[in-house]
């Protein structure tokens, strides 16, 4: 990691020079023992080498440099050390002491709000020292965290859950959301305390945990999970505002929430911008608002059991009214002149006179008037314990009163009633309930500022989540026992005067909860609008999510100006929605994901025993976190399924393009430990057996030649690799390098970057594949070797490749390439013997990239001789792809004199209809007929210019013997020297038959010439010669061949044939390849294929 610092130096009389730059490493002496701590403080004797950052040489600073100065230097430094031995080490690795030191000296200073403002306040001066973390759980942990979980819903909410769900469903609800919540602090406190966690909080431990792919999904949706919160906030304070406080303020009926939701956002969007510090100064004081309302509504508890507060009901029948516009619950009232009516007979009555008409139901039924608040003492708690769900627009009623009324008597004077504002259900309960225990990260983003995170996180957590638990399940309890259950069930207090429900039980006043309500709401919106551009932020400046790049920029001291500007036009967006109820589902989702996933982070860290993995905390369990996990999950589906679907695909589509588009992080996540361990299972278990027929499918190892700036020579061989891949297997690019080791290591390394980019060039240009490619580089004192050592050591384990890819040696005519061919037949030889199949594709650069598309078109195939199936597999394979998707397939067989061509056109028929492999198929009839002149004339040329090729060599070799003759002559007693260096293909035999082949012994003993060898006889017993029959014949063939292909083939968009193998003594390798040149004369597009021995298709399910 790269520090800024400034490093003084200080030599005697001279003036101190400052170095500033960006540290890689930092290697310190020792200090003098006399030297005091201001005096170290001023650098008086320490010596500091400075590496700068990108260059991994010394630069002009350090005292390694090759200059007589730097070594005496250097001399000095060791000198009485007793580390003369690592001097060479010195140079890249730090001394232990300093690195010791550099460590103890560590101190994460994140730049937090309260930075940022420090920063304002001091930008005059020229220093400024930041503080060191200084909180302790109390102040940094427990107390952040019980602001942040108490909330708006305890207060607006929490009495009409439990009127709705009755004491024993909600007190499930909040028992699984807190356990959940315990359960994530549990995994949350191991990843914190498993090393040092910057500020960043749960996506800093997400992302360094579960990869950069999940942590950028899941920093998003705990980021718009952190948004919908400011939004649920703030409309929570509007609805304390228009109805509670001050209701004459509703001028908008229809659009109250969201004119006066927008200026309230407005409003604290300016507070954080101009300044957090405000924020930062009030947030004691809306947590004392919460604490003194919580302690309010125990101390009214308390105060029920002696002396229960008036909040009387007015009941109709068993309908509950609505208590603003009347003042006695009563229909008539007796004075000292009669009977007179009151206000609430003339809400039902046509007249104020007793003989006037009246609602049915008003005139059938008694007006009662109950108690709101009977107290704890009451037993009202039985009548509580089990829910009742309305439908909307239904009838608040009160279940064991009498009601006169007549069912098909349709519902009057409506707006008299209190009625159901939403219809409810168990699931919909714990996604609004859900928010209010959210905001145990609040500890673990303040990290930085802690004192020792690694203590009071895991202490500070679950205590916070221990006391809010406590509060919420006694609360449940207590409204059961203490409130009517009308009173619970009506939302918005409107049987109760319009009081907040929660008010009424308070003590002393309902005031002291209104107030106090709306203050800890408006803080708690603040903190969102504060710690989501943070959030955001620090997801945009680790560059994993490239469209997020510019909301990493801000202010001059780094506050979140852009994060800032689209944090309010999303929480704008959840304002606009005008429900609390609406909005706490959504933000329950991204929640509930994130804590999912701080789970399963913890469970994969665990179970994959990583060694870095240590945390301080240890009372965790795998099973705890997948059960919390599960709960997560569970939670998810219950509140809203398809919300859950909705935020699901979110975060998939955040990860996808993470993937694809995003910088690649390497942080050691679970992931990849993940993926390590389900490769080596997978591996063990491929090494079981030898794989089925059925599962057969190309493992290609791809061998590519290389420029002299470690490029790729044929591209095309890449895009056909990618072609054949729709048998989703192996692909391993190999490449040769000749050289040592040693001396070329770096190129190698080029050479790997490069092949990876071009596989990874190749993967990206068609979107429906997926399969990663390997590259491998193997350096060798020559390029036979180093092919060799490719075919041998490439893959592992049950995932080696079963085919190789390699394109026709070019120009292999040419006098200066004959090892190229050499090595080429050397390369058939040995995947013959290694079982492997073989596909030689000839004009390379004409087969289409993957970007071309052929409209129509014929694949064929020649099957010649059964080579287990590749000639069937490969064109099926390439049809799979886009290039050749509209490609025809046809297959050619060849008939001899003997053969009954009907029967085998049927017969293959059969087979292809058997494979479900469609392709229209040809016997084609090679009658014998007599070798032509032409094919002697051409197997002639052949010879000869093989015979000449040899007696090149030849005279080669006869003018290093006759300089190592003359050598040994005048050096008689030199022991003998070694054979002269011979070509791999002449190294395959020993020297006596080499000679042997090459030469004729006379009589005497003394070896004769060849005809040839630089003599005229020698050329004119060249072209004097006669072909070999045996060549003949084979030219024969291929002439043939050649003509029937061409005849049938030649507009063909690729033709596959059967590959001949080479001849088992390397005399006639030349005659080798031009008998593959013959073959394939003439076409555009070739793909030679050699089977590897085993059958790879079957016609069986």
């Amino acid at each position: 990691m790269s520090q800024r610092f400034t490093v003084s130096k200080s030599d005697g009389d001279r003036r101190p020079s400052d170095i500033q730059g960006e540290v890689n490493q930092l290697f310190e002496g020792d200090e003098p023992p006399t030297s005091s701590g201001a005096e170290r403080e001023g650098a008086a004797g320490a010596e500091v080498v400075v590496v700068l950052k990108g260059d991994s040489n010394p630069k002009e600073s350090s005292p390694f440099i090759n200059s007589s100065d730097a070594a005496a230097e250097k001399s000095q430094q060791y000198d009485g050390k007793n580390m003369a031995l690592f001097e060479e080490e010195m140079d890249t690795s730090p001394m232990v002491s300093s690195l010791l030191s550099s460590l103890a000296n560590y101190s994460n200073l994140p730049q937090g709000s309260k930075e940022h403002e420090e920063a304002e306040n001091n930008e005059a001066e020229s220093s400024h020292v930041l503080k060191g973390p200084v909180l302790g759980t109390l102040m940094g942990v427990y107390l952040p965290c019980i602001q942040n979980i108490f909330g708006v819903i305890l207060f607006l909410r929490m009495t009409w859950l439990v009127g709705i769900g009755g004491v024993i469903g909600t007190f499930i609800i909040v028992f699984m959301c807190c356990a959940t919540t315990m359960l994530t602090a549990i995994s949350m406190s191991a990843i914190a305390t498993n090393g040092v966690v910057p500020a960043g909080g749960s996506y800093y431990m997400i992302s360094r945990s579960l990869g950069p792919e999940f942590g950028g999904a899941v920093g998003i949706c705990f980021y718009l999970g952190t948004t919908f919160a400011g939004a649920m906030y703030i409309l929570g304070a509007i609805e304390l505002l228009l109805i509670y406080i001050v209701p004459k303020a509703a001028i908008f009926p229809l659009e109250g929430l969201e004119v006066y939701g927008t200026i309230l956002l407005t409003s604290m969007a300016t507070v954080v911008f101009v300044g957090v510090k405000y924020v930062n100064k009030l947030a004691l004081v809306f947590l004392a608002c919460v604490i003194l309302s919580i302690l309010a509504v125990y101390a009214g508890v308390i105060k029920t059991a002696v002396d229960p507060p008036d909040f009387p009901v007015c009941i109709l029948g068993n309908r509950t009214l609505v208590w603003k516009t009347f003042d006695v619950c009563a229909k008539t009232i007796e004075t000292a002149n009669g009977t007179v009516t009151t206000q609430l007979w003339r809400m039902f009555c046509d007249s104020p006179f007793l003989n006037a008409t009246c609602d049915k139901y008003f005139t059938a039924n008694n007006v009662t008037q109950v108690q709101g608040i009977p107290g704890v003492t009451s037993g009202i708690l039985a009548e509580n314990l089990f829910g009742t769900y309305y439908e909307k627009g239904d009838l608040i009623a009160r279940t064991n009163m009498y009601s006169a009324e007549d069912q098909d008597d349709p519902l009057t004077n409506a707006n008299r009633y209190v009625l159901a504002d939403i219809t409810s259900f168990f699931t919909l309960l714990v996604g609004i309930y859900f928010p209010s225990v959210t905001g145990i990260m609040a500890g673990s983003n303040r990290s930085g500022d802690l004192r020792d995170a690694q203590k009071s996180i895991p202490i500070g957590t679950i205590a916070a989540i221990t006391t809010t638990s406590t509060v919420y399940m006694s609360s449940v309890v207590l409204f059961g026992a203490c409130i009517e259950g009308v009173v619970l069930r009506d939302k918005f207090g409107e049987g109760v005067h319009g009081n907040l429900v929660i008010g009424t039980l308070a003590w002393p006043s309902p005031w002291v909860i209104v107030i106090g309500s709306f203050f800890s709401t408006c803080g708690a919106g603040l903190q969102s609008l504060t710690g989501a551009p943070r959030l955001l932020q620090a997801i945009a400046k680790d560059s994993i999510v490239p469209a997020l790049r510019i909301f990493g920029h801000g202010k001059a001291n780094g506050e979140p100006t852009w994060s800032l500007l689209l944090t309010a036009c999303i929480c704008e967006s959840g304002i606009l929605i005008a429900s609390l109820d609406a909005v706490a589902p959504i933000l329950s989702m991204f929640f509930l994901m994130c804590y999912m996933f701080v789970n399963l982070a913890c469970a994969l860290q665990t179970l994959l025993r990583t060694p870095n993995w240590r945390p301080r905390f240890k009372f965790y369990h795998w099973a705890l976190s997948f059960l919390g996990m599960s709960l997560c999950l569970t939670l998810m589906f219950l509140c809203s399924w398809y919300y859950a679907i909705v935020a699901m695909a979110i975060a998939g589509s955040i990860y996808k393009y993470i993937e694809f588009a995003g910088a690649e992080k390497e942080w050691g996540d679970g992931i990849r430990g993940l993926s390590l361990s389900a490769a080596r299972y997978a591996l063990m278990r491929l090494e079981e057996g030898p794989p089925h027929t059925k599962n057969w499918r190309p493992q290609l190892l791809v061998l590519v030649s290389t420029d002299a700036e470690q490029n790729v020579e044929q591209p095309r061989l890449l895009s056909l690799t990618n072609q054949l891949k729709a048998g989703k297997g192996l692909t391993i690019v190999g490449t040769a390098l000749e050289g040592t080791y040693l001396e070329n290591y770096e190129q190698s390394q080029r050479a790997e970057q490069v092949s990876q980019s071009m596989i990874n060039h190749h993967i990206m240009s068609i979107l429906c594949s997926t399969i990663p490619g390997f590259c491998q580089v193997t350096v060798s004192s020559n390029l036979r070797d180093a092919t060799s050592h490719l075919l041998q050591a490439s893959g592992l384990g049950g995932l080696k490749h079963n085919a190789v890819l390699v394109s026709w040696p070019r120009n292999w005519k040419q006098g200066d390439e004959h090892q190229t061919w050499r090595n080429f037949i050397e390369l058939v030889r040995e995947t013959t013997a290694a079982h492997l199949a073989l596909l030689v594709p000839k004009n390379i650069s004409a087969f289409p990239s993957n970007g071309e598309r052929f409209t129509e078109g014929h694949i064929d195939v020649w099957w010649i001789v059964h080579d287990g199936g590749m000639l069937m597999l490969l064109p099926f394979l390439l049809r799979q792809h886009k290039v050749w998707r509209k490609c025809k397939m046809r297959i050619f067989t060849v008939a001899q004199m003997d053969d009954n061509s009907i029967q085998m056109k049927k017969d293959l028929t059969t087979f292809l209809y058997h494979l479900r492999i469609d392709a229209m198929v040809e016997v084609v009839e090679m009658h014998d007929s007599d070798i032509s002149a032409y094919t002697y004339e051409k197997t002639l040329v052949m010879e000869q210019r093989s015979q000449m090729l040899k007696q090149i060599n030849l005279t080669k070799n006869e003018r290093e013997r006759e300089v190592q003759l003359i050598h040994d002559n005048t050096t008689p007693a030199s022991p003998a020297t070694p054979a002269t260096p011979l070509t791999p293909t002449e190294g395959a035999q020993s020297p006596g038959e080499q000679i042997q082949m090459t030469w004729t012994e006379k009589c005497d003993g003394e070896p004769t010439k060849p005809p040839g060898a630089a003599t005229p006889e020698g050329i004119k017993d060249i072209f004097n010669m006669k072909p070999n029959q045996s060549n003949v014949r084979r030219m024969h063939t291929a002439l043939r061949l050649n003509e029937v292909i061409m005849k049938k083939s030649s507009e063909a968009k690729l033709v596959l044939l059967n590959m001949p193998g080479p001849p088992k003594n390397r005399t006639g390798d030349e005659n080798y390849m031009e008998f593959l040149e013959v073959l394939t004369e003439g076409l555009n597009r070739v793909l030679l294929v050699r089977g590897g021995g085993r059958e790879v298709i079957t016609i069986y399910s």
